[in-house]
């Protein structure tokens, strides 16, 4: 039978090969979110009405351990089996997402199914029983509705145990507790290798007793900011807006109408936070904008800066910040998760609600105008798209590049801010680009190192969320890891 399934998941594997759809289409956000279902809550809480409503009345089971099964059999099987005293005996899945192909299946012309080839790994309390099977799923259009109607599960061994021990980050159980031990109820990285996005892990739970899907939103603080940045840079690199330019030819705000110190306000100095504003003008007492300093003389981070420069592009395109985005990052990089506004569009199923040190949550943020500094929804897989592009220039010119990898200011513990990125200082002649973000339930950080194009995206919904960078950069950055955590321990 085992030979036979190989056979069969070889021979589907090669007739549609040439077919397979890219992992940010529509079809394959779909599968992956039915296999969500299907897994994350079905299987991992064994809520049993996720199968009775995915699975086909039609249902063929196949297994290369215990025969073949149809629709009322498996569930019978599950209900008597796994979830039978669930306290004693805990199984989980988890998706090997690296390894995940679908290619879509048409009559016609028509769509009517998809086949989803990949690997999972089983998990237990017991981990010399944890294991890795491959498997073959055939899901189909029934009335409008995707269900599965084949399976293939095969290929069943133990997972190495030594692997399990070489990474925390390759061990479920242990990163759950170490997430429990910090008050971290969901847990985002991405790490680029390369120029190339390499891995995609959520951790976690999205709602109590609900794993984290991989595709989890996040909101992100000011991790919005690079990302502004890039929009500003893009249109400099096109020629369509000048880094130096005075703003107040497109945009002048009330409160510092009649302070010349305005005409001096440049793109430049603002996305290197030389602005002389506040964070935000809510800290002054009178609520209004104002100066503290002379414009470009000296490093202050600005919230404010950033929304100055989202106010002059849009009155000089006419385009809102969330259309010039989409034009020029998210479309491009097929971002389809990622957005400044809140809309009805937005998945609140896989929102990662933010909360304090207490687990307490916080009120979900929802804006309806784009915050050039702020409050960005994103995934880890799009955002890390984002700095996989970054880190192979960006899609700017040569000249901009440099100009925003280049020390503009210093800002502190021996940093330098160049154009939207902090920069850090590695030795022999190494950088790296850098951006945190901390709100209410927020804590989020990534690093890119233009010189091995390496980079890391860490993001939490916590309070406390700080408190795992130190280990997930030296698991990821090695040698260059512990130079930035020494660096902040100045």
């Amino acid at each position: 039978m085992k030979k036979i399934m190989l056979i069969i998941s070889l021979n589907l594997t090669s007739f549609l090969i040439n077919a397979q759809v890219d992992e940010s289409s529509n079809l394959s956000k779909t599968i992956l979110e039915k296999d969500s279902l299907l897994f994350n809550v079905g299987f991992n809480t064994c809520d049993i009405s996720q199968f009775e409503k995915l699975l086909s009345d039609n249902l063929k089971f196949y297994h290369d351990k215990d025969g073949i099964s149809d629709k009322a059999k498996f569930l019978t099987d599950l209900k008597n089996g796994i979830c039978n005293q669930q306290a004693n005996r805990k199984v989980k899945r988890f998706l090997i997402k690296e390894n995940n192909e679908i290619f879509p299946l048409y009559k016609n012309g028509i769509l009517y199914g998809a086949v989803q080839n990949g690997a999972h790994q089983f998990s237990e309390k017991r981990e010399s029983q944890a294991g890795v099977a491959k498997f073959t799923n055939v899901w189909q259009l029934e009335n409008g509705e995707w269900k599965l109607t084949t399976s293939f599960s095969f290929d069943h061994k133990p997972y190495e145990n030594n692997n399990l021990k070489k990474n925390i980050f390759d061990n479920e159980t242990e990163i759950e507790k170490w997430l429990k031990e910090n008050k971290v109820p969901t847990l985002g990285i991405g790490f680029i290798k390369e120029g190339k996005l390499q891995q995609v892990k959520v951790f976690g739970e999205i709602s109590k007793g609900i794993d984290a899907p991989y595709n989890t939103i996040f909101n992100v603080a000011s991790l919005t900011k690079p990302v502004t940045a890039i929009v500003a840079l893009k249109l400099v690199s096109l020629g369509k807006w000048n880094l130096d330019e005075p703003l107040y030819k497109y945009w002048t705000d009330p409160d510092i109408a009649n302070d010349l110190r305005n005409k001096k306000l440049t793109t430049r100095i603002i996305l290197s936070h030389q602005t002389g504003f506040p964070n935000w003008r809510t800290m002054n007492e009178n609520g209004k904008l104002n100066f503290q300093f002379e414009p470009g003389t000296k490093y202050q981070y600005s919230g404010e800066g950033m929304e100055y420069l989202r106010k002059a592009l849009e009155k000089k395109f006419r385009k809102s910040l969330q259309q010039l985005a989409q034009e020029l990052i998210f479309q491009p990089l097929k971002m389809t998760d990622t957005k400044y506004i809140w809309d009805k569009n937005v998945d609140t199923t896989r929102l990662a609600i933010g909360y304090d040190k207490n687990g307490n949550p916080y009120q979900t943020v929802k804006n309806k105008i784009p915050n050039a500094a702020d409050d960005l929804l994103t995934t880890v897989e799009d955002y890390s798209k984002f700095l996989a592009s970054v880190s192979n220039g960006g899609d700017l010119s040569k000249n901009v590049f440099a100009e925003m990898t280049q020390n503009q200011v210093a800002s502190t513990k021996g940093k330098h801010f160049g154009l939207g990125f902090e920069i850090y200082d590695l030795g022999n002649e190494e950088i790296a680009l850098s951006h945190g973000g901390s709100d209410n339930g927020v804590q989020t950080l990534f690093f890119i190192l233009p010189k091995t194009k390496d980079g890391l995206l860490i993001f939490t919904n916590s309070d406390t969320g700080m408190n795992v960078y130190e280990k997930i950069l030296k698991e990821y950055l090695g040698e260059n890891g512990q130079k930035i955590v020494d660096i902040e321990m100045k």
